[in-house]
């Protein structure tokens, strides 16, 4: 088959309905919960954003906002520069990001029920290597996005916030460094706010999917819901950042198509 062939085939299945576009995004608003760090680091700013007109003296025919968003709000991107081990890679930034890559297939990993019975539950490579035996070897270059169902907790218990920090799922660093060291994965995501668990000040490294997928040149995904309506495997996620020259990271819109 050729690439027009294949291309016009994705059409056909579109419209026919036998490829199901899936939202793995959550709603950007005033009230999407934040990451928050203790003082005296700099915190992101919330969404928020100014009417410039609607249909009146301000401009008669058009409706319009400004708004103001951190880089790391709502579901998001991050670029390896986000963190201190990528910064001094080639083409570290969102605008260098090869677009190829913003799209990809990728394997879902469903340890919703642990989390549901552990809010600090850690993802390690025994549990990876159990999925695959299962599911089959990650293939290089996919998108791995760890199912939590945390995307559908109510904000508090989203957030799960206690006196000594967040307490969400997350990798360990047997986890990560399996999935860059002997499976060369294009990225790693979450429903989490961030794709660290929440106490990973803790492990060694501290916080070991950023440090090591960002010090690897790969990328992060947060925020993303509906995890649970992908199968195991055979999804195609496209995630794309806005273009930010010298970007660490921006909101998104990510979406999976599924064969019906």
């Amino acid at each position: 088959m050729s690439s027009t062939d294949i291309l016009a085939a994705l059409a056909q299945n579109l419209t026919a309905g036998q490829i199901r576009v899936i939202d793995l995004t959550q709603e950007l608003s005033e009230d999407t919960p934040l990451l928050v760090l203790p003082e005296p680091f700099g915190q992101t700013a919330a969404f928020s954003r100014e009417e410039i007109s609607r249909y009146d003296e301000r401009g008669l025919a058009w409706h319009w906002h400004n708004f103001t968003v951190g880089e790391h709000t709502g579901t998001h991107f991050d670029a390896p520069i986000h963190w201190v081990t990528g910064k001094d890679l080639a083409d570290n930034t969102l605008d260098k990001v090869p677009p190829q890559k913003l799209v990809a297939q990728a394997c879902v990993l469903d340890f919703s029920a642990e989390c549901a019975a552990d809010a600090d539950f850690l993802l390690t490579r025994a549990h990876i290597e159990a999925w695959e035996a299962e599911h089959g070897a990650i293939p290089a270059g996919s998108w791995v996005l760890f199912r939590s169902d945390w995307s559908k907790l109510p904000v508090d218990a989203y957030t799960n916030r206690r006196e000594d920090g967040a307490h969400t799922p997350g990798p360990d660093a047997s986890a990560v460094s399996y999935l860059v060291d002997e499976r060369d994965v294009l990225g790693f995501g979450v429903e989490t706010i961030g794709t660290d668990a929440g106490q990973a000040h803790l492990l060694e490294p501290m916080y070991p999917a950023h440090a090591l997928l960002h010090g690897a040149g790969k990328y992060g995904l947060q925020c993303l819901e509906n995890l649970d309506l992908l199968p195991p495997t055979g999804a195609i996620v496209i995630a794309a950042p806005l273009k930010i020259r010298d970007g660490s990271g921006s909101p998104m819109r990510a979406l999976a198509l599924v064969s019906e």
